[in-house]
């Protein structure tokens, strides 16, 4: 089974990468965006033109319900190369797309059912700490590749823990994308922890709300984790675990946004595997056409202890020992860092995260870097 999962994720990873290919080949940026099709209430906008001729075409947007002007679409999608009031308009961007408006690609294979990735948000970057759980609100067709190098404390061994991973995400319509957040290749010089797979985790997010003319947005989704990791890694332990979240952001001052994400980790196995409600909060401030600083908040909290691991230790985001006298423990970790945006659709990303509260569990400091490709 898990030999299977990998190649199965190894074969996604394969196909994804010949897509992203093709298409950008196929189709510029410019072209993208004189076939997009706004679907975002643009009277609202505060860079709209306030006069509207009198048969200005419009249409209802198919999340919000709301009416759209299409006469307005180029106060928002001109060729300014401006976003909004990202640190006076620069992002870095080509041009600011406005709406939601991807479509599906006419074609064979895989062109029949990706969709690019959710538009009208290119201020906003993605978060970086917490990676298995802490989703980007916005609906992403991407890779990601993550590097965690995490210290663990005297404590509990000392040594380094570090995870070689790569999360897929496909938006597959308007409002729903398929999301694979955790899979990768565990090494460790923990005397507890071995080398080994990580249990991989996938599911599905949907779009609840979206305001792209006040920068605004809300999701929900799940992911399941399936216990394939090896045991040596600490992982495979339990029948399974579902986490339950809800991610939203919004532009909060010119070039400062927030992203913020909760939710629940139920395992199926409640002897094998500890309860855990978490919130992770994001701030990033753009300060060049192409950087953003950033800080992140994490909390932890184990509402049920597990019947085993290592009792009044668990794992964080990365592990889930199941161990006894957990419950009603909290961990509070902080991260800053930086990011940086070499084209429109990419991203690399490091920061550097500590624990905040005296219980720390197995991370004395972690650090995390991330790099993505989209289309």
């Amino acid at each position: 089974m898990r030999v299977y999962t990998h190649i199965v994720f190894m074969t996604i990873a394969l196909i994804s990468n010949i897509a992203f290919g093709q298409i950008r080949d196929s189709r510029d940026d410019s072209d993208w965006l004189r076939g997009s099709k706004p679907v975002i209430k643009l009277s609202d906008s505060p860079t709209a033109v306030t006069s509207r001729p009198a048969s200005a075409p419009t249409s209802i947007d198919p999340v919000t319900t709301q009416t759209v002007d299409h006469s307005l679409q180029s106060s928002i999608s001109g060729s300014s190369g401006f976003c909004g009031d990202c640190d006076g308009g620069s992002c870095g961007t080509v041009g600011c797309r406005a709406g939601l408006g991807s479509r599906l690609y006419a074609g064979r294979g895989v062109r029949n059912w990706i969709v690019r990735s959710e538009e009208g948000f290119d201020c906003f970057i993605s978060p970086i700490t917490n990676p298995v759980y802490f989703e980007d609100p916005r609906l992403m067709t991407e890779a990601r590749g993550i590097f965690l190098q995490h210290r663990a404390p005297i404590t509990v061994g000392g040594g380094d823990v570090q995870l070689y991973a790569l999360q897929l995400r496909a938006r597959l319509s308007e409002n729903v994308a398929f999301i694979a957040t955790k899979d990768g290749y565990i090494r460790s010089t923990n005397p507890t922890i071995g080398n080994g797979w990580a249990d991989t985790a996938a599911g599905l997010k949907f779009a609840l709300f979206r305001d792209v003319a006040r920068q605004r947005m809300v999701t929900g989704g799940f992911t399941f984790e399936l216990p394939t990791g090896e045991s040596d890694a600490l992982q495979g332990n339990g029948s399974g675990n579902l986490n339950l979240f809800l991610s939203s952001g919004a532009r909060i001052l010119n070039g400062v946004n927030w992203i913020g994400a909760s939710g629940v980790r139920a395992p199926m196995d409640r002897v094998d595997e500890s309860t855990v409600i978490y919130s992770s909060q994001h701030l990033s401030k753009n300060i060049g056409p192409r950087t953003w600083l950033l800080t992140e908040f994490n909390v932890q909290n184990w509402t049920r202890s597990g019947g085993g691991g290592i009792p009044g230790i668990e794992g964080g985001d990365l592990f889930n020992f199941g161990s006894t006298g957990v419950t009603g423990n909290t961990i509070v970790t902080n991260a800053f860092g930086l990011k940086f945006k070499p084209r429109q659709q990419s991203e690399i990303g490091v920061a550097f995260e500590y624990p905040l509260t005296e219980r720390r569990d197995i991370i004395d400091n972690r650090i995390n870097v991330n790099w993505i490709w989209r289309y």
